[in-house]
This record gives structure tokens, C-alpha cells and sequence, in this order.
């Protein structure tokens, strides 16, 4: 990104400084996740913006049409067309150590480089056609996903990583969300 992005003036927010649902939340992740990522701690500004973006994110992961590693493909495309370095670097932790995403796959994803695999590059290419055209992608675009062995309700589920994908990288650039030290060894820089 170019240009300077306003920061919103909201603070951080611990299990301590929250109450009520958004303690609740943060409560949860803590037990979860073993700490209270740095972008939960800014959404739950908004209780209703941490809530959403985790019941999709929960729905992506587990009603979704696409095995893990192309899970990995559609948030890391979307994050890196965003700019969103804190995604990924999480996106890109998550890939190598729990999706399993081929080295060679997730150095490609960051480097926005060719992918060595034709399907995922398929898919990579159609997440970021959906996302830069805002969900309308030409007829040929989408013949050509489907050609590499995609189908509509794959189309459909990226439209819902989107909306996720959406509520994080926004939130993290309004933030300037601090990258947590649990993804710092795959920090990625948006002008590289």
C-alpha cells in the first residue's frame, strides 16, 4: 500500500479492560489458541466484528468445499492483494505448520510468483480475480477456474473467505495491527 492508512483511535484490549461478551471472547481464544492474537484485541472494539469474522472463518474451515491447503491459497491470495502483512504472516504460519502447504506453494504465495502447481495457481489466480473485481469475475474467468477442476460452490466459498478475509485485513489496516510473536519468523512485508 502507498499512501498512509489512518489509525483508529481504540485501544488494545485485554481479558482485564472487557466485559460481557467481548470478554467472553477474548476469554475463549486465550483457552483456544494459548494467547489473545493482537487482531482479536483490536476487533473486539467492535464485538460484533470479532464474532463475524470468526463464525466465518469457523464456517470457511469447516463447511467449505477445499481441503486445507487450498484454504491456505484462498486467504493468503486474498491477504497478499490486500497488502495485509499481519494475515500473512499468521496465514503463512498456519500453511507451513498445520495445512501442510508444499514450501515451494507458500514461497510462491508470498512472493506473488507463479505457483509451481497448475490447480492451485487456478485457484489462487480466481481468489484474487474475485476479490480485485468485487465478486464479479468475466465468464471466461470462471470457465477457466472450473476448468482446472473447480466447481461453482468452490466460487461460492471463496465469496465467504472474501467477506472474512475483509473483516481481518480492514480491521488490521486500521489497526496497524503489531504482527503477534507467535507468526514473527513469517513476516512479510507488503512492499516486497
Amino acid at each position: 500500500m502507498s499512501q498512509a492508512i489512518a489509525r483508529l483511535d481504540l485501544p488494545t484490549q485485554t481479558i482485564a479492560s472487557t466485559s460481557g461478551k467481548a470478554r467472553e471472547m477474548l476469554e475463549s481464544s486465550q483457552r483456544s489458541l494459548g494467547f489473545v492474537p493482537n487482531m482479536y484485541a483490536n476487533m473486539v472494539n467492535s464485538p460484533g466484528v470479532l464474532q463475524t469474522y470468526q463464525l466465518g472463518y469457523e464456517l470457511f474451515r469447516s463447511e467449505g468445499s477445499f481441503t486445507p491447503v487450498e484454504q491456505e491459497v484462498v486467504f493468503l491470495a486474498i491477504s497478499r492483494f490486500n497488502g495485509c502483512t499481519y494475515c500473512m504472516a499468521a496465514h503463512s504460519m498456519i500453511a507451513d505448520k498445520m495445512s501442510k502447504v508444499p514450501a515451494d506453494v507458500l514461497a510462491a504465495l508470498r512472493d506473488g510468483r507463479a505457483l509451481p502447481d497448475a490447480r492451485l495457481q487456478a485457484l489462487a489466480s480466481f481468489a484474487t480475480i474475485m476479490t480485485e473485481s468485487r465478486g464479479a469475475p468475466t465468464p471466461e474467468q470462471l470457465a477457466a477456474f472450473k476448468a482446472a477442476g473447480y466447481t461453482d460452490r468452490h466460487a461460492l466459498d471463496i465469496v465467504l473467505a472474501i467477506a472474512v478475509k475483509t473483516l481481518s485485513n480492514y480491521t488490521n489496516h486500521v489497526f496497524h495491527t503489531e504482527t503477534d510473536a507467535a507468526f514473527q519468523s513469517y513476516a512479510w512485508n507488503a512492499a516486497a
